[in-house]
C-alpha cells in the first residue's frame, strides 16, 4: 500500500536514515535556471517568515520505496524513485550554508549541520544521508566533506558554486536577509509530500509510470532505467564497466541519437520520439540477463563508432578522417545512420577503409550535386534514412551506396543535368550559407594551390553585385535577350554559381564597377578569383562561360550516379508551386523573381501559370507591379479584375495601377517561402563564453564591407544590447552573422532573437523565427515590432511579411537618432522576451 504525508527537509533528513538513488536514475542535471528558481523561492519564503514565522512553501513530491536491505542494517534505508534532483539540490544548498556559517561565524555550525542533516555520523558504511548515482558520487562526497575539490566543473559542483555565491551576496540586496533565516526556511519552511511504496513493489514500474510521458527524462534515461531493471544481479558490474563509460562519452542528446540510429538500421521509419518505446519492445523479447548484458556491450561498441562520427579527429585512418570531417562540416545529421553502418561494416571486417571512403565520397557528391541543382532538401531525410535497409547487401558497400543513390527519383544530378542547371539555378539562395561556402572552398582546394590561403575566413562575393549601379546596367545591356531588361538579366544571373567567388571581404569590392573589382581580384591568392580577373568584362556570356568551366571541375571532383539514373534535369515547377502556395495575402511577386528562383526565364513561368492551375497565380505581376496584359483566370467564367482581388487581400496600387513595391516578395524571400533557404542559426554560445574570435571576425568583415562608420554604429548597438542583459550569438558560415539573443537556450522557453546582422550590410528581422517563440508567437507582438521598426528612416516592412525575414540596410544605423530609436525598440523587445517564469513546481 502506498502512503503519503506532508513533511519538511528536517523531517526527511533528521535521524539515522539513508536515501539511495538507484542505478536506473539519471545523473544530477539541474542547471542555473533551476538553481535560481529554488533560491528565489527560499529567499521569498525567508522574507515572508519574518512576519509569519510558520509560513511554508510547497516544492513538490518525493517518491520513496523501502530498500531491500531495510531492517537488516539498522538504518532506515529508502530508494529515491522520483525527486532526486530536488533532494540533491537541497542537500547541496545545506552544504553551502554550513560552509558559509563555519567561515563567517563559528565552526560549530559545520558539526551541527553535518550530524543533523548530511551524514549519519555513527554509521561507517552508511554515513551519507543521500547517496547519489555513481556518476555524481565523487563530486557529491567532495561537497559533503568540504574538500578542495568542492565546487568543481560538475553539475554538483556548479550547484554548490551558485549557492555559495548567492549566500555571499545576501547582504547586498534591498531587503537584507540573514543566512540563519535562509537555513530556517530550507529546513522547516520548504514542504514536500513524501510518497512511500510498500515493500516488494516493483520500484522501476512505479518510476516508469511517473515518467511515462518522456517529458521529465530523456529517452536514454528511460532506456537505461529499463535495462537495469532487467539486470537485478549483474547491474552494478555492467553499469561500472559498460554503461557509465558510454554515458560519459556522450551528451544526453547524443546518447538518445545512438539508440535511435540503432533502430533506424532496422526500420528507417522509426521516429526519434519513439526511441524508448521501440527499444523497449525489442529488448522485451530477450529472456536472460546475459542477453541483456550482450545488448549493452553492443551499444558500447556502436557508441565508440558514433563517437568517431561526432569527433572525426579521433579517427586513425587519414582518408576516412578527411571524409568524416567534410561530411561533419556539411552539418546534417541525416547522414549519421549510413555513416554508422559504414564504420560498423569496417569494424566487423566486411568492408575496408578504402571502400567506406569511396562510399562517403558518393554521399558528399550526393549532397553537393543536389545543392547545385536546387534540390538540396527534397526528400533528403527519407532517402538517407533508408540507405542501410534498401541498399544491395550483396555488393561491395561503396558500390551498394552508389547504386541506391542512383536509382529512383533522388535528384543526384547526372553530369549532363548538372552542366545545364549550374548555368541557371540561383546557387546562392539554395541550402545553408555554410554549405554554399563549403562548396566554393572545396572547389578552391581542388586547385591544389601551393600558396596558403585561410579559406575558412573567406566569404562569398557576388562579382555582378546584388545592387545594380548605372555602370553595371550598361555592361549587362550589351548582351540582353530579346525584350529583356538589364534588371531582369541581373535577377537571372546574380545568384548563379558562375557569378560567385570567395574573397577576404576586401573593401574595394561591394558594388564597385568591374574594372575596380578586376584589379582587386587579380591580387587575390584565391584561384577562383584570379580566373575572373583574366576577363575584360563581366556580363552574361562571361558568367555562363565560367559556370561551364566550374561544371567541368565539379564533375571531376564529385562522381555522379550510375547509368541507371534517369534524367532529372526538368525545371523544378514544384518549387515554384510551393513558393506561390506560401505567398502571403497582401503581397505580390514577379514572373522574373519566380524564374530566378527555379533557374528558368520569365516567359516559361508565364506560360506555366497560363496553362496549369496554380494557387495564388494572380499574385504574380510584371516587374513594374502591373498585371500582365494577357492575364486570364483559369477558372471557367471568371472575369473579375485581379487588381480588385489583390486590393481586397491588402495590396496597395497607385493611380497608375502599379502595386506597392514594399509589398513585393523578392526572389530571396521566395526562397525562404519555398524552404530552399533555411535560416542560419547562431552558434550555441555567447560572447562571454568563448565566441571572441567570431565577434572579432564579424566586426572585421563588417568594417571591410560597410566601412568604419557603419561598423562603429553597429558596435555601439551591440554594446548597448549586452549592457541591457542581452547575449551575442554568431553564425558559423563564411559570412559571420551576429544574432542579438534576448534569451539563451537554457531558458525554459528557449532562445529568441529579434534580428540577425550580416557584414554584407543587412539587418534581418527574423519574424519567421519569432512566429514559433513565446511570446512573439502572438501576431500582435510581431506587428508591434514591425510598426516600431518602420519608424526608423528608410525602413518600410510590409505587414504581410510577418512570417518572413525581411530586412533593412545596416547603413541606417550610422544616423545617431535612428540608432537611438532602434535601441529603444530593442529594449522593448528584450523586456517582452523575459516572459515570467512558471509558478508550477519543478519536476525531476
Amino acid at each position: 500500500m502506498v502512503t503519503a504525508h506532508e513533511t519538511t527537509v528536517q523531517g526527511l533528513l533528521e535521524g539515522t536514515r539513508q536515501y539511495l538513488v538507484p542505478l536506473y536514475q539519471r545523473t544530477y542535471s539541474w542547471t542555473e535556471l533551476q538553481f535560481k528558481r529554488i533560491w528565489d523561492d527560499v529567499c521569498q519564503l525567508a522574507r515572508d517568515r519574518v512576519d509569519h514565522p510558520t509560513a511554508t512553501h510547497f516544492i513538490g513530491s518525493l517518491v520513496l520505496a523501502p530498500s531491500p536491505a531495510m531492517g537488516a542494517v539498522g538504518v532506515a534505508e529508502y530508494l529515491v524513485v522520483d525527486g532526486q534532483q530536488r533532494l540533491t539540490t537541497l542537500t547541496i544548498l545545506l552544504c553551502a550554508i554550513r560552509d558559509h556559517l563555519a567561515e563567517h561565524e563559528d565552526q560549530k555550525h559545520r558539526l551541527r549541520l553535518d550530524q543533523q542533516y548530511l551524514t549519519n555520523p555513527f554509521e561507517e558504511q552508511r554515513w551519507l544521508k543521500l547517496v547519489p548515482t555513481q556518476a555524481d558520487r565523487d563530486a557529491y562526497v567532495a561537497c559533503v566533506k568540504s574538500t578542495p575539490q568542492t565546487g568543481g566543473n560538475h553539475a554538483v559542483g556548479r550547484a554548490y558554486q551558485f549557492f555559495a555565491k548567492a549566500l555571499d551576496a545576501l547582504g547586498t540586496s534591498e531587503e537584507p536577509i540573514t543566512v540563519q533565516q535562509i537555513e530556517s526556511a530550507v529546513i522547516t519552511g520548504l514542504a514536500l509530500v513524501a510518497i512511500t511504496a510498500k515493500p516488494g513493489d516493483n520500484v522501476y514500474r512505479i518510476f516508469e509510470s511517473l515518467n511515462n510521458t518522456g517529458l521529465t527524462l530523456t529517452q536514454a534515461d528511460l532506456l537505461r532505467n529499463y535495462i537495469f531493471m532487467r539486470l537485478p544481479n549483474r547491474g552494478p558490474v555492467v553499469y561500472e564497466s559498460l554503461w557509465l563509460p558510454l554515458q560519459q562519452r556522450f551528451t544526453p542528446t547524443e546518447l538518445v541519437l545512438l539508440f535511435w540510429l540503432d533502430l533506424v538500421h532496422r526500420d528507417p521509419k522509426v521516429k526519434q520520439t519513439d526511441t524508448y518505446a521501440s527499444q523497449q519492445a525489442r529488448l522485451e523479447k530477450l529472456r536472460t540477463e546475459a542477453d541483456v548484458e550482450a545488448e549493452v556491450q553492443r551499444f558500447s561498441r556502436l557508441g565508440a563508432l558514433l563517437r568517431v562520427i561526432l569527433h572525426p579527429a579521433e579517427e586513425h585512418d587519414p582518408a576516412v578522417r578527411q571524409r568524416l570531417e567534410r561530411l561533419s562540416a556539411w552539418g546534417t545529421t541525416t547522414v549519421y545512420p549510413v555513416l554508422l553502418h559504414l564504420l560498423d561494416r569496417r569494424d566487423r571486417g566486411t568492408a575496408t577503409s578504402e571502400q567506406i571512403v569511396a562510399a562517403m565520397l558518393c554521399l558528399e557528391s550526393f549532397f553537393v550535386r543536389r545543392l547545385l541543382i536546387g534540390r538540396s532538401t527534397m526528400n533528403i531525410n527519407r532517402i538517407l534514412l533508408a540507405v542501410v535497409t534498401e541498399m544491395d547487401r550483396d555488393l561491395p558497400v561503396h558500390e551498394a551506396v552508389r547504386r541506391y543513390l542512383s536509382t529512383g527519383r533522388k535528384y543526384w544530378a547526372t553530369d549532363a543535368s548538372l552542366r545545364a542547371l549550374v548555368r541557371t539555378i540561383p546557387f546562392y539562395l539554395n541550402g545553408r550559407a555554410s554549405q554554399r561556402n563549403l562548396v566554393l572552398r572545396w572547389l578552391e582546394e581542388s586547385h591544389g594551390s601551393k600558396e596558403p590561403v585561410a579559406l575558412d575566413k573567406l566569404t562569398i562575393e557576388h562579382v555582378l553585385p546584388q545592387s545594380l549601379s548605372d555602370e553595371w546596367r550598361q555592361m549587362l545591356a550589351a548582351d540582353l535577350d530579346t525584350d529583356e531588361t538589364p534588371d531582369e538579366a541581373h535577377d537571372a544571373l546574380v545568384h548563379t554559381l558562375g557569378n560567385l567567388t570567395l574573397t577576404g571581404y576586401n573593401s574595394e569590392l561591394s558594388n564597385k564597377p568591374f574594372p575596380v573589382k578586376r584589379t582587386a581580384l587579380a591580387k587575390s591568392g584565391v584561384q577562383l578569383s584570379r580566373d575572373i580577373a583574366d576577363r575584360q568584362r563581366w556580363g552574361r556570356s562571361e558568367i555562363l562561360a565560367r559556370a561551364d568551366a566550374l561544371a567541368d571541375r565539379i564533375v571531376t571532383i564529385w562522381p555522379g550516379p550510375t547509368e541507371e539514373s534517369g534524367n532529372q534535369s526538368e525545371v523544378p515547377w514544384d518549387v515554384l508551386a510551393k513558393a506561390l502556395a506560401e505567398l502571403p495575402a497582401g503581397t505580390w511577386t514577379t514572373y522574373g523573381d519566380l524564374a530566378a528562383l527555379i533557374g528558368t526565364a520569365p516567359q516559361p513561368v508565364g506560360n506555366r501559370l497560363a496553362n496549369h492551375p496554380t494557387l495564388n497565380a494572380h499574385r504574380v505581376l510584371q516587374a513594374g507591379g502591373v498585371v500582365a496584359g494577357n492575364f486570364k483566370w483559369l477558372e471557367p467564367g471568371r472575369t473579375d479584375d485581379p487588381r480588385d482581388v489583390l486590393r481586397a487581400e491588402g495590396v496597395t496600387f497607385d493611380q497608375h495601377g502599379r502595386a506597392d513595391q514594399a509589398q513585393r516578395i523578392t526572389v530571396e524571400e521566395l526562397a525562404q517561402l519555398a524552404g530552399v533557404t533555411p535560416p542560419d542559426l547562431p552558434e550555441p554560445r555567447a560572447r562571454a563564453t568563448g565566441a571572441v574570435d567570431h565577434a572579432a571576425r564579424f566586426i572585421e568583415q563588417l568594417t571591410a564591407s560597410q566601412g568604419p562608420a557603419v561598423a562603429t554604429a553597429v558596435a555601439v548597438v551591440l554594446e548597448a544590447w549586452t549592457t541591457m542583459g542581452g547575449l551575442l550569438g554568431y553564425g558559423n558560415g563564411g559570412e559571420t552573422s551576429c544574432f542579438l539573443l534576448a534569451r539563451g537556450k537554457e531558458h525554459e522557453y528557449g532562445n529568441i532573437w529579434p534580428v540577425a546582422l550580416y557584414p554584407s550590410g543587412k539587418c534581418e528581422v527574423v519574424f519567421q523565427h519569432l512566429s514559433i517563440r513565446t511570446p512573439f508567437d502572438a501576431v500582435a507582438l510581431r506587428e508591434e515590432l514591425r510598426q516600431r521598426l518602420n519608424q526608423l528612416p528608410g525602413v518600410q516592412i510590409a505587414a504581410a511579411k510577418l512570417t518572413l525575414r525581411p530586412g533593412f540596410p545596416l547603413a541606417v544605423l550610422a544616423d545617431a537618432d535612428a540608432r537611438e530609436a532602434l535601441l529603444d525598440h530593442l529594449r522593448w523587445f528584450y523586456d517582452q522576451a523575459q516572459v515570467p517564469a512558471s509558478d508550477e513546481p519543478l519536476v525531476d
